[in-house]
């Protein structure tokens, strides 16, 4: 028995919120860089570039294989506070409210899967002034296993009362991209964070666009438009 939406549509978008909304995938490099600094580590930027969109706990275990829990704890609370003297730099992609508005206004219910950690989102959410567009969202607070696991992707549909079936995921990182596989969403993967169309392809990106501009420019052809069109003729 499938579950009613919360919004009362019966189709959604989900959104990754850093990399794909948000320009700060770099940002979040350079506060891992820095914790691991902190801590005498030297791990290369683009390393720690690739991992990002992965938890705290995932990113730090790939990189220092076997870190003792006191440090992997101590390098999560670096991390939140050099973010955080980045918050006033974050600005969203452009066209990014037009995109979740035209989301929103074609009838179908638009969600933040995001696993950051809930002052990060709430910075997040202040940036994209959305207001009625989005129905939902989902914090660090949410899932007990980051992407690439599901659980923030599922956290999500519940909030929204939708099924894996009749949603698209949106994201910039190859862990989104497995992360949607997982439960099978089809995910549309943008190249504006910083990862390149033929590793997001490869993952099984369904398309890929530059950014949200892009994006909404082909929104009528991507599989959100499908997923419009489903919305229109119920």
């Amino acid at each position: 028995m499938e579950a009613d939406s919360t919004s009362g549509k019966k189709r959604g978008v989900l959104f990754d919120v850093d990399g794909t909304l948000i320009d700060s995938s770099y940002f979040h490099a350079m506060a891992w860089w820095q914790a691991f600094r902190r801590e005498g580590l030297d791990i290369e930027m683009s390393a720690i570039h690739r991992r990002v969109g992965m938890g705290g706990d995932r990113l730090i275990q790939s990189l220092v294989p076997d870190c003792p829990r006191g440090m992997l704890e101590d390098l999560k609370s670096a991390h939140s506070a050099v973010f955080s003297t980045f918050w006033p730099t974050l600005r969203t992609f452009d066209s990014v409210r037009d995109l979740l508005a035209a989301c929103s206004d074609a009838g179908l219910a638009v969600g933040l899967a995001s696993s950051a950690q809930e002052r990060d989102l709430e910075v997040s959410r202040h940036l994209l002034d959305a207001g009625s567009s989005i129905d939902a969202w989902t914090s660090s607070n949410d899932a007990k296993e980051s992407k690439p696991a599901p659980d923030i992707l599922e956290a999500c549909l519940d909030k929204l009362g939708l099924s894996p079936k009749d949603v698209v995921f949106v994201g910039d990182a190859v862990w989104d991209v497995k992360a949607g596989a997982a439960i099978g969403v089809p995910v549309i993967a943008l190249t504006c964070g910083g990862i390149s169309e033929a590793e997001l392809r490869e993952a099984g990106a369904v398309e890929v666009y530059d950014n949200p501009r892009h994006l909404l420019e082909h929104l009528e052809s991507s599989a959100i438009g499908t997923l419009m069109a489903g919305s229109l003729d119920d």
